[in-house]
């Protein structure tokens, strides 16, 4: 845990890291924000499953919704449907997303009725090419 004296509890603002290889953001760093669900300035420790989905919606304040999309075998065709699953994840201030970015959660303790998700990186729409079915 790193202390910078800047407004917040007892006049500090910490940061810290998470492990598991996520970097913390510089704006998570250098920023001024203070959010006590954040998992790089908060109160909040990443344990569990760490998932990867695709942004469906930014409309609610610091949450976000995230589509993952999965094939299920059927046994009697021997084919697979699609089917999917919205899951709602806590974003820090530290991150700029919009719908259709990809990004990768970690399992946290529950910070409201439905997110148990926090968000820990966040990769950008145009930046990788996914080809066919090569998610599954």
């Amino acid at each position: 845990i790193f202390k910078k004296r800047t407004p917040g509890k007892d006049g500090y603002r910490y940061y810290k890291n998470v492990g598991l290889g996520f970097k913390t953001p510089t704006e998570a760093i250098e920023g001024k924000y203070i959010d006590k669900k954040c998992p790089f300035t908060g109160d909040v420790s990443i344990r569990g499953r760490i998932l990867q989905g695709v942004v469906k919606s930014t409309k609610m304040n610091r949450t976000i919704v995230i589509r993952r999309e999965y094939m299920h075998f059927i046994k009697k065709y021997q084919r697979y449907e699609k089917r999917h699953k919205n899951l709602a994840a806590h974003i820090s201030p530290a991150f700029r997303c919009k719908e259709g970015d990809t990004v990768i959660v970690g399992q946290c303790r529950p910070l409201s009725k439905t997110v148990r998700f926090n968000v820990l990186k966040v990769v950008p729409a145009g930046a990788k090419k996914v080809k066919g079915f090569s998610g599954f």
